[in-house]
């Protein structure tokens, strides 16, 4: 079971990582290193930048139950 639970923490923190880096850049930071500055803001968010976001937050969430659960297991 343990060690289920870290290669499941595995496949997360990198499909964590790729989420993350899929985001558009807010500006101001490494985004603008990288051409996110470059980029013409169009009024707000749009719906896939939402859902990426919504995606991002519950990967997260379990991410953490994943982290808990290691925890107790050990």
């Amino acid at each position: 079971m343990i060690v289920a639970l870290q290669v499941f923490l595995l496949v997360l923190n990198v499909l964590v990582i790729v989420l993350v880096l899929l985001h558009k850049g807010k500006g101001g930071g490494l985004s603008d290193l990288f051409g996110g500055g470059v980029s013409s803001s169009l009024g707000g968010s749009s719906v896939a930048e939402r859902n990426l976001d919504r995606i991002t937050i519950g990967l997260l969430v379990v991410w953490a139950a994943t982290i808990v659960a290691l925890g107790l297991a050990v």
